[in-house]
């Protein structure tokens, strides 16, 4: 697309410009990402416990992150980010715990694995925010990490030097945020001494409430619901995004949206894992920001995250067209309009820059025939399962055309290799 080629834009009040023109939606940012886990996506489906959950999967999923060097890191991660470019995706908040060898021993650069990642981010083009994870401990009951654990770990003066380095990093594309994995691994002494710690515009995630043993736990040892706690506890604002939030009660969801935090539904993810429906009516209603993430990376395709975000609404209300807003009947606009509304809020980067991150939309596909204005993006969202993403710009700059990531098949090459070495060892 040059700049002389008319353009037909989609913004949260309408579409504007050139009615024949190509295509134009903002790019999706991709609220939660755990790189590492694209290599195993698939490789956990096997039923081991005729009661397996989530607590059976993570020790799968230990078993594989032990494997990760800063390469494999890297070559995984350039992967999952040239697809969720083609998919979509213009920006992710990377996740990232695997900080250590796997013994639990700091690499001569305690950043590398982290650098692994912004290496991984530049050289495919996405925009980056990059939350290294705080975990100190394995509960509540703040017992010791356990083997599978420590090369996760950190002390708080460790974590503090960690995130200063990797500030020095940011550029244009690159945020560096703070991450607290969760309330179980972060007790509240650390948990406030690192909040203190931070710039003031500094972005802050955290899991938070996707489990009920962990809802059950945080009663037990704390008198008090996860979020119920943290609400109480910290300074939530603007600055902050609550990962899943999935089991929440009706003050909690009050309590969120009053807050101004943005909530990152993982709807893949938290149905591969069995995690249960958040509250999506409830707090839209409530006038709550939120996200999505593919964080597991068994679908990467903002797609299917808000497909079936509205879907798990419908199974459980037995009703249709669930997620709609005042100021829309569309299901589809209102979605994109929520993703397009916490983008900022969670990802740090400026409106400023992420209005350079647009997908042309294909509109030679047969899923677009006859379409119009008030159709448009339901039929993007809702009418299969072809990618109808043409050409993705991040900043302005074009990183995939005709559907397909400039690197494509280098990369897919390399990522080959690696996963071979990985299944091998």
């Amino acid at each position: 697309m040059t700049s002389s080629t008319p353009t037909r834009v989609w913004t949260p009040d309408g579409w504007r410009g050139d009615a024949a023109g190509e295509r134009i939606v903002p790019g999706i940012a991709n609220l939660h990402s755990h790189a590492f886990q694209r290599a195993m996506a698939g490789m956990a489906e096997r039923q081991t416990n005729p009661a397996d959950s989530f607590w059976t999967w993570r020790e799968t999923m230990y078993r594989f992150a032990e494997r990760f060097t800063p390469e494999a890191l890297h070559a995984v991660a350039t992967q999952l980010y040239v697809e969720m470019l083609e998919a979509g995706y213009t920006s992710v908040c990377e996740f990232h715990y695997l900080h250590h060898a796997p013994d639990g021993r700091a690499y001569a650069d305690p950043a590398e694995m982290s650098r692994a990642l912004i290496a991984a981010a530049r050289d495919t083009g996405i925009r980056m925010t990059l939350l290294p994870v705080l975990y100190m401990t394995g509960g509540f009951d703040e017992r010791p990490l356990s083997e599978r654990q420590r090369r996760f770990g950190h002390t708080v003066d460790a974590y503090l030097r960690l995130l200063d380095a990797l500030r020095a990093e940011s550029d244009e594309l690159l945020r560096v945020g703070c991450c607290l994995h969760s309330l179980r691994a972060v007790p509240p002494a650390p948990m406030r001494e690192v909040l203190a710690a931070l710039p003031a515009d500094s972005r802050v995630h955290v899991h938070i409430a996707e489990q009920v043993a962990e809802v059950e736990d945080c009663l037990a040892l704390r008198h008090a619901r996860p979020v119920e706690w943290l609400l109480a506890n910290a300074q939530v604002d603007q600055r902050w995004t609550l990962v899943h939030a999935t089991h929440l009660n009706e003050a909690e969801v009050q309590g969120i949206a009053a807050s101004g935090a943005t909530v990152a539904v993982c709807t893949t993810t938290e149905a591969n894992l069995g995690d249960g429906f958040f509250p999506l009516r409830d707090y839209l209603d409530a006038g709550g920001y939120w996200g999505v993430g593919s964080d597991s990376h068994i679908s990467i395709s903002p797609v299917e995250e808000l497909r079936w975000l509205e879907y798990g609404q419908r199974l459980l209300t037995r009703r249709r067209n669930i997620a709609v807003g005042a100021g829309s009947a569309s299901v589809g606009e209102t979605l994109l309009q929520g993703v397009h509304a916490s983008a900022e809020r969670s990802t740090g980067h400026s409106a400023a820059s992420l209005a350079g991150d647009t997908l042309m939309l294909d509109r030679d596909a047969p899923a677009f025939a006859g379409a119009s204005d008030e159709d448009y993006v339901d039929r993007w969202l809702f009418s299969g399962n072809r990618n109808l993403v043409r050409e993705v710009r991040v900043g302005g700059a074009q990183v995939v055309a005709d559907g397909c990531h400039r690197d494509r098949e280098a990369i897919a090459a390399r990522y080959g290799r690696t996963l071979r070495a990985l299944l091998a060892d």
